[in-house]
């Protein structure tokens, strides 16, 4: 205690404070307990923090026990794995998730829309179950972003996820076209498909069973269910 940055108290709520509210610290812990273990991705769930501090943010909760930093073999990088003690963050971490989709008024919550961050996060909650046993090549349009941000695609195959910013070449199975907007307030529980469909907002062309079950395979964010509480 005393040092730079320490509220100079006993009580276990300020020495927790002063390890995980550090700025982006508790968004570096989402990640991580989301099963994230490279630097890169890690960059990826938390696209503008700048490389630096995430550098430094991660030596912080190595320092602290939260982290260790785990050889993955000649010339390739460390990765990332939560200790007991940071894995004990879990309900911490879930628990202001929660409050936040209950209590935080919807039009603040979307007033930070992020194409590459929704598709990352749609990309690893997304249930392949509902869809097809083949490879499915599902493109997602968002037509008011610039050309370099309006298109993504998720390719699902053997169970896997993975996710695209440049064509990566394969059959559309369905093509998703509708705003940042409307596709982060379905991921978010504040909307449905079958809303925003005969809203006339979201627009489904392709293969009709992928189409019909999009809320299904969609999976939603892990705080969707949460009851609003906002006024």
């Amino acid at each position: 205690m005393g040092q730079r940055g320490s509220y100079g108290q006993f009580c276990p709520v300020a020495m927790a404070s002063e390890i995980i509210c550090t700025r982006w610290t508790t968004l570096v812990l989402r990640e991580l307990l989301c099963g994230v273990t490279r630097f890169n991705d890690l960059r990826r769930g938390v696209p503008r923090m700048s490389p630096a501090l995430l550098s430094k943010r991660l030596k912080e909760l190595e320092k602290t026990g939260v982290i260790k930093a785990v050889s993955a073999g000649r010339g390739r990088p460390a990765e990332y794995r939560l200790t007991p003690a940071g894995e004990d963050l879990r309900g911490v971490v879930m628990s202001i998730g929660s409050w936040g989709q209950r209590w935080v008024e919807s039009k603040a919550s979307l007033r930070n829309l992020d194409p590459s961050l929704l598709m990352w996060d749609m990309r690893r909650f997304l249930r392949p179950d509902p869809l097809p046993g083949k490879r499915c090549t599902i493109q997602f349009q968002y037509p008011e972003l610039a050309l370099a941000r309006r298109n993504y695609w998720l390719v699902v195959e053997d169970g896997q996820v993975d996710i695209c910013s440049d064509d990566p070449g394969f059959e559309i199975d369905l093509l998703v076209s509708t705003s940042l907007r409307c596709m982060t307030s379905i991921w978010m529980g504040l909307s449905t498909v079958a809303v925003e469909i005969g809203k006339g907002q979201l627009n489904l062309e392709g293969d009709p069973a992928i189409a019909k079950a999009m809320q299904q395979w969609l999976g939603l964010s892990p705080f969707a269910q949460e009851p609003r509480r906002a006024a």
